[in-house]
C-alpha cells in the first residue's frame, strides 16, 4: 500500500434495536464482503445496540464479548477496527469509541459531549481528554456525534491531525446540520473529516437516513452514501493534504488557546 495514502472502509448499517448478536453478525458478512486491502473499517456510534440509554442492561467491560470481536476481526483482516460502544468501568457508564489494532493494542475515546436532549448525560460520564491516533503517517482525531457541534473540541492546533473521524446515530430530522458541520469542520481545520451515521428506524422510532461521507480539506465532498446500508473504500491523499495546506496557510492564522 502506498504510503501517502489511507484506506478507509466505511460501514452504513441499519441497526436492529439493542440486538448485539444479529448486528455483529451482519458486520461480520459486510468486513467479509470488503474487498483489496484497507488500513481501517469504520463502523457508527453504539454500533451493537443503536442509540439506547439502557447502559445497565446492556453496556460491556473492555474484556467483553464486543470488544473480543472487534479484536478476532482486527487480526483476520489485518486492518484497525473502530466504532463506539457502551462500556462498563470504574462504576461509570461510557459512550467509547474504541481503536482496535491487529497488533492487539487497543486505544479509546469517551464521548466528550453527551447528548442531554436525548437523557444521554443521565445515564453515562463524560470524557475528558482527546485521543489522537496514529495509522500509516497520518494521524486522525476521533469524536462521536454530538462533538461534532463543539467546534473548540476539535480544532486543529499546530496541525496536529490530519483526519477528523466521527462516528455518529444522526437522526433525519437534522441531517441538514449535519452535512453543514462536517463540511465546516474539514474547512475550518484544514483536514479530511469522515462521518459515518446509520440507516432506518431505532426502537423510539427515530429515523435515520445515512449520510455517510468523506469530506476533503477544502470542504468538497469526496464520497457520499446513499440512504441505504452502505459499504465502501476510499483513498485519502497525503500529498493532496499537505499542497492544500502549504497553498492556503490558514491554520497559521488561527486563534491561539489552551484547553483545560
Amino acid at each position: 500500500m502506498n504510503n501517502k495514502q489511507l484506506l478507509i472502509s466505511v460501514i452504513q448499517p441499519n441497526i436492529v434495536w439493542e440486538d448485539k448478536s444479529h448486528n455483529l453478525m451482519v458486520y461480520e458478512e459486510l468486513i467479509e464482503k470488503l474487498e483489496g486491502p484497507r488500513h481501517i473499517v469504520v463502523l457508527p456510534e453504539m454500533f451493537t445496540t443503536g442509540f439506547s440509554m439502557l447502559p445497565s442492561r446492556l453496556a460491556e467491560p473492555m474484556n467483553g464479548k464486543t470488544v473480543r470481536w472487534m479484536a478476532d476481526m482486527a487480526v483476520k483482516h489485518k486492518c484497525i477496527i473502530t466504532g463506539s460502544i457502551m462500556i462498563d468501568e470504574d462504576e461509570n457508564y461510557y459512550n467509547r469509541m474504541l481503536w482496535v489494532q491487529p497488533d492487539g493494542a487497543i486505544g479509546y475515546y469517551d464521548k466528550r459531549h453527551l447528548f442531554a436532549y436525548a437523557g444521554e448525560n443521565k445515564h453515562y460520564a463524560r470524557g475528558e481528554r482527546r485521543q489522537i491516533v496514529s495509522v500509516n503517517g497520518w494521524k486522525i482525531n476521533l469524536q462521536v456525534c454530538y462533538d461534532l457541534r463543539f467546534p473548540v473540541w476539535a480544532r486543529n492546533q499546530d496541525e496536529e491531525y490530519d483526519v477528523l473521524l466521527y462516528v455518529a446515530n444522526w437522526p433525519t430530522s437534522r441531517m441538514h446540520a449535519w452535512k453543514t458541520l462536517l463540511q465546516a469542520r474539514a474547512i475550518e481545520n484544514m483536514c479530511y473529516v469522515v462521518g459515518v451515521n446509520r440507516v432506518g428506524k431505532d426502537g423510539k422510532n427515530v429515523q435515520y437516513d445515512g449520510g455517510s461521507c468523506i469530506i476533503d480539506p477544502l470542504g468538497n465532498p469526496v464520497w457520499q452514501a446513499e440512504n441505504k446500508m452502505t459499504i465502501h473504500t476510499e483513498s485519502l491523499d497525503k500529498k493532496f493534504l499537505t499542497k492544500t495546506r502549504q497553498e492556503f496557510p490558514f491554520l497559521a492564522d488561527r486563534d491561539k488557546f489552551m484547553m483545560i
